[in-house]
């Protein structure tokens, strides 16, 4: 294996393996802000591959094995997959790895869109908690892996609180109801540079860019052969 160099004019290509159009917009923006050494692209056919199983417990077992499963089909690619999501604390970390599927779990407003639903449940869930015992995380981990190998994996948090109703247009998922109370905004009313910044998934990027910047796993495309004397 060979450390990862690549000349300034010659960027390394990352695969990001989601459908998420707000995660792919998230990455790619960070990935811009932090160094020209990257660029981060949607990973190509995904959409023809098989779905990567995601039944861990741990937001690290779905973003490993997403990762891993994804760059084994992706021709030496480097592939990077994350799990993320909303964990607050008098809910004993829920909804946790089941974000994205909360109020489908429960059988919620199936007539609404995802982000909706999952909000609307969440308000129910805490209609009654006072405003002392409302915080809550957003938990990002970032896995790249190459050959179906994992190399790197990082990890990025953010602190806030659950507001009683949404605000904000911008961001998806739980945005308009994570708050930020230094900025005293939610996730949905920053701006995407500030958000970059701050996110989770900024937090986690840039901790795994760094990594792999000097790693010493990134097999060499393409790959070398050992031929038999």
């Amino acid at each position: 294996m060979e450390t990862m160099h690549s000349a300034a004019s010659d960027p390394v290509l990352l695969y990001v393996a989601t459908t998420s159009a707000g995660k792919l917009r998230d990455f790619s923006v960070a990935a811009a802000t932090v160094s020209a050494h990257f660029r981060i692209e949607p990973l190509p056919g995904m959409d023809r591959m098989a779905i990567a199983p995601e039944d861990g417990e741990t937001f690290a077992e779905n973003a490993c094995s997403k990762a891993e499963f994804y760059s084994a089909h992706a021709s030496g690619k480097i592939v990077l997959a994350d799990d993320s999501g909303l964990e607050v604390e008098v809910l004993n970390g829920l909804p946790g790895v089941r974000s994205a599927r909360f109020a489908t779990d429960a059988g919620f407003r199936p007539d609404l869109p995802t982000d909706e639903a999952n909000n609307l449940f969440l308000l129910e869930r805490m209609h009654a908690v006072p405003a002392d015992r409302r915080a809550a995380r957003y938990r990002c981990v970032l896995a790249a892996a190459q050959y179906g190998k994992l190399c790197v994996r990082a990890e990025g948090t953010v602190e806030g609180e659950i507001l009683t109703s949404p605000r904000g247009t911008g961001g998806f998922g739980y945005d308009p109801l994570f708050f930020l109370p230094r900025l005293q905004q939610t996730m949905a009313e920053i701006d995407l540079e500030a958000k970059h910044m701050l996110s989770h998934r900024g937090h986690a990027l840039r901790a795994l860019l760094a990594s792999l910047q000097g790693s010493q796993t990134i097999a060499p495309w393409p790959p070398r052969t050992t031929i038999a004397p």
